[in-house]
């Protein structure tokens, strides 16, 4: 069966054999984990979500559990320990499985593996909603999931009078060796029936459809943004933000908070992998950004906004 091919919304070329070559002559794309204990855990549980409220923790790399609307969302759900051809996690998830809550709706970003990870998405109940790309949906009911929902940018479906928009980032897709760009690639803004909006990053370099997002969708209270994942920049600049690149990207959303997200995980790229949260506090700071509105979290951490907690 022939694939759709999705190529003409990348905003940059795709790496090619000589960029591989030079990245496995210059050392690869590992760096040191010398420094993973300064990496900051908080596994003490779920606390309860005031009536009204909305909360957002942290599970690790772009694993969010966001509590609006009345919904428990998964956002790119990883608990794997391991990922392919990546060593092994550094931190470990940020709540266990059995501790969630009932999960109303997963949104994914894309199908890298490090966003799609099916050990994790085989422990969910096959009737729970899925929202992904267009393109992906298949991945998904040849598994069993049969309230899988496709959605082209700009898109829209709603969950219990929850919205969730399907929006463009500078990024690519693929899952294996013949489907590059196969399905499509983005970022998720949820707004519930209260107005409160929060925006999922997926993964994305640094570029102009950030303002895009923020223009058709005003008010993002909370934007959980990528800081992690690099190095080397000749590399990795056309598809991972630098922390001073998702500062602007925040700016360009209009959002209120920034969420830090990707980063503290995996090992994935180059830098120290406690460089990115030094690197974003350093940069909030220099942008005259309230530090409040940082949320720089520890893995398994939640803040909470609403009832009297904003």
């Amino acid at each position: 069966m022939r694939r759709h091919s999705y190529r003409d919304r990348l905003t940059s070329p795709l790496p090619g054999p000589r960029d591989f070559v030079r990245i496995m002559r210059e050392g690869g794309f590992r760096g040191s984990t010398a420094n993973a204990d300064r990496i900051p855990v908080m596994r003490t549980g779920l606390p309860p979500l005031p009536p009204g409220a909305a909360s957002w923790t942290w599970i690790g790399h772009a694993s969010y559990l966001v509590r609006v609307g009345g919904l428990c969302v998964l956002t790119d759900p990883v608990w794997s320990t391991r990922l392919p051809g990546t060593p092994p996690r550094l931190t470990p998830p940020g709540l266990s499985w059995n501790d969630l809550p009932a999960i109303d709706a997963v949104v994914i970003s894309h199908d890298h593996y490090d966003h799609l990870d099916a050990p994790t998405l085989r422990r969910l109940p096959r009737n729970t909603p899925i929202l992904v790309g267009a393109g992906l949906g298949r991945w998904f009911r040849v598994r069993g999931f049969h309230a899988v929902t496709e959605l082209e940018w700009w898109e829209h479906t709603e969950i219990a009078g929850v919205r969730f928009d399907f929006t463009p980032t500078h990024h690519w897709s693929r899952r294996g060796l013949f489907d590059t760009c196969a399905s499509l690639w983005g970022g998720w803004v949820i707004t519930a029936p209260d107005g409160t909006r929060t925006y999922h990053a997926g993964d994305s370099g640094y570029g102009h459809r950030f303002a895009e997002v923020g223009a058709r969708y005003p008010g993002i209270d909370v934007a959980m943004m990528p800081i992690g994942a690099y190095e080397p920049r000749w590399f990795m600049r056309y598809v991972h933000m630098t922390p001073a690149e998702s500062v602007r990207a925040v700016a360009d959303l209009g959002a209120r908070t920034m969420a830090c997200m990707h980063w503290g995980t995996f090992v994935l790229t180059k830098e120290p992998v406690d460089e990115p949260l030094q690197l974003v506090r350093k940069e909030w700071a220099a942008a005259g950004g309230d530090p409040a509105n940082l949320w720089s979290l520890a893995v398994g951490e939640t803040r909470t906004l609403g009832a009297g907690d904003e």
